[in-house]
């Protein structure tokens, strides 16, 4: 199961006390103050990596400590600041502050980072002020982590319109196929190589009527093409889901609107597959009389017109 969305807890190290320390030499009355100040204490920096996918990790941990600072000693000696505390997460994740409701970054690509929390400074030595002083506690914040997946090219349909087939017959994704609505249970990313060119794909888990509300949990996996520079729509046109072609065309449009006015904009590239199949070539008159649109014909099982859609999404990425 994908997991997009997690809550943690991360706590910045604490800084390291200040110390009371006194020099002074035999014959010398005079005594000097020599206790040197604390350490910092270590952030909490979340990093992008391209070995991960998910949320999944954070499943199993939800608590985050870093380092603090060690404390100061005589003779002016600097305590050692606390090591940052390294998170690492996939990219595409948004965080956000649960307490304040502040949006605190967007982390899209690799080795993008952020500080999330902050390490106390360490506490002043006697050496720069007359007393001592402790050490500052690090920031501790409540985080929801959200995830948009990144991807070229959102294929999106209603269920078994053959978009795992399609992605697993242009790319090298492992999905999950079988001729049963709801095979693909959550989004799957497939990169498409050619000579001079490459680009991700996603095989999004079939929608229907009331997704962008959430039914079928629809309203998870739109948010996944929301990054998306174009969608494929995958239209099974020996059949359609809801009975007709053109009824599953006008009803997915429909929901991609109602769930998001830009989604419902994005470039469409409408596509009619199963064209092996009896009835599809009459369907598809019908369907091109009512969609004034440019529409490919695929056989996504049979691997048949499947380079020149990879061509079209090339040329209009």
């Amino acid at each position: 199961m994908l997991i997009d969305q997690v809550k943690v807890e991360v706590k910045a190290g604490r800084g390291g006390n200040g110390c009371n320390s006194f020099f002074g030499k035999r014959g010398r009355p005079r005594i000097k103050p020599s206790g040197g100040p604390g350490g910092k204490g270590g952030n909490i920096v979340m990093v992008v990596s391209s070995h991960m996918q998910t949320l999944r990790d954070f499943k199993f941990r939800q608590h985050f400590k870093a380092q603090g600072g060690t404390h100061g000693s005589s003779n002016n000696k600097k305590g050692r600041n606390g090591v940052d505390l390294i998170i690492k997460v996939p990219p595409g994740t948004i965080i956000t502050d649960i307490g304040s409701q502040c949006r605190l970054g967007d982390l899209k690509d690799t080795f993008d980072s952020l500080v999330v929390a902050r390490g106390g400074r360490g506490g002043r030595g006697n050496i720069h002020s007359k007393i001592a002083s402790l050490g500052e506690e690090g920031e501790t914040k409540i985080l929801q982590l959200d995830l948009k997946l990144i991807a070229d090219v959102g294929i999106v349909g209603f269920p078994n319109s053959g978009k795992s087939t399609l992605v697993s017959n242009i790319s090298g994704a492992n999905s999950k196929v079988a001729d049963y609505p709801f095979t693909t249970k959550e989004p799957i990313l497939g990169v498409v190589a050619g000579e001079d060119f490459s680009f991700v794909a996603a095989d999004m888990p079939g929608l229907i009527k009331g997704a962008h509300s959430g039914r079928g949990l629809g309203d998870k996996f739109l948010r996944h093409i929301e990054r998306t520079k174009l969608l494929v729509h995958l239209i099974d046109m020996a059949r359609g889901f809801l009975g007709d072609p053109l009824a599953d065309y006008l009803a997915l449009n429909e929901e991609l609107s109602l769930y998001s006015p830009d989604l419902a904009a994005k470039v469409q590239i409408i596509v009619a597959n199963k064209m092996d199949l009896p009835a599809a070539d009459e369907n598809l008159a019908r369907f091109k009389k009512k969609v004034k649109e440019k529409i490919l014909a695929i056989s996504a099982l049979k691997k048949q017109g499947l380079e020149e859609l990879v061509e079209e999404i090339r040329n209009s990425l």
